[in-house]
């Protein structure tokens, strides 16, 4: 079994399912993109597997998620809690959203540190400075001594992955960590991200809109849409050979360098909410390919090559 399993997960809140069986493995030492528009279900699946569901009213309605042998929906609220931090640690896509402006940030570090790895004062604050030293921040022990409120937008996403790995955790959920950053920036965070699993042999899901973070970063990728799974596969073979046509239009987006000023590719239409699901294949509305078929059925996910596919007409499939 994989070190983070997430078998044929659904998610509700109330009545309303807002994920349909979703199903992904990340094992140590890799990197698996998450990747699909807004309202797609990334950032749900990510509150799914840290257990934090109930706090907008949602819950898994089917399915499970196990973290290196141990079924996190058995877990006692109390034992989990402890797992957040310790475990399982969170990257969010906004730094302020996660750094107390009235702390300096070494104290907020220490934190992290003295909670779950049970460190004094002097010791937490060892580990935070060498922890600010190894994310490439120069001057560490001043920046240590710093409010969030000196710094740059990369400098505080530094600052909140340095909060991620003080407690030195196994597995990494990072949702949309450059979102709010030029390319330049985003693109030192995305590799800081990458030395890290490197490195430390941490598990990291990196959640993200953007195909080219998936180039840059990732070993798999899960490519979701109006919560559900259209392609998985490696890496690779997604950009040599997408089988989906919604993966084929993510990657189409791609900005490459020396493309001509107002020839960027957009994909028509919207992501449709949860209460306007069609029921057949849900990404229909938007696709060149589809035929009567699309309107009525939904693909099941099927294995495709390496991969595996939820789509009528795949790339490379033969038809009659």
């Amino acid at each position: 079994m994989a070190f983070l399993s997430v078998r044929e997960v659904s998610v509700q809140i109330g009545k309303m399912e807002l994920i349909d069986r979703i199903s992904l493995d990340i094992e140590k030492g890799q990197i698996l993109g998450l990747v699909g528009e807004s309202g797609s279900g990334k950032s749900l699946t990510a509150m799914a597997i840290m257990g934090l569901l109930p706090l907008i009213g949602g819950r898994i309605s089917h399915g499970s998620v196990t973290l290196d042998g141990t079924n996190l929906m058995t877990l006692p609220e109390a034992d989990f809690r402890a797992l957040r931090g310790r475990r399982i640690a969170l990257i969010t896509q906004n730094p302020m959203t996660s750094l107390d402006p009235m702390l300096q940030v070494g104290a907020q570090i220490d934190q992290v540190a003295r909670l779950h790895l049970g460190l004094g004062a002097e010791a937490a604050k060892t580990r935070s400075i060498d922890l600010l030293q190894q994310l490439r921040i120069p001057n560490a022990a001043l920046v240590y001594l710093q409010y969030p409120h000196q710094m740059s937008g990369g400098m505080k996403q530094r600052i909140v992955i340095a909060m991620a790995l003080a407690g030195d955790p196994d597995l990494i959920i990072a949702d949309e960590p450059t979102t709010a950053l030029d390319v330049t920036i985003q693109a030192q965070i995305i590799q800081i991200l990458v030395d890290l699993v490197r490195e430390r042999g941490l598990a990291l899901l990196l959640i993200t809109h953007d195909m080219g973070v998936v180039a840059q970063a990732c070993d798999q990728v899960v490519v979701l849409y109006a919560g559900r799974v259209a392609e998985s596969n490696a890496v690779n073979a997604i950009f040599a050979q997408s089988a989906h046509p919604y993966t084929r239009a993510l990657i189409a987006c791609i900005t490459r360098a020396g493309q001509a000023a107002g020839s960027l590719t957009g994909i028509s239409g919207l992501v449709p909410s949860a209460a306007s699901y069609a029921a057949g294949c849900r990404f229909q509305p938007r696709c060149t390919l589809a035929q009567a078929i699309c309107s009525d059925v939904a693909p099941a996910l099927q294995s495709h090559g390496q991969g595996r596919v939820s789509c009528h007409f795949p790339q490379g499939a033969q038809h009659g």
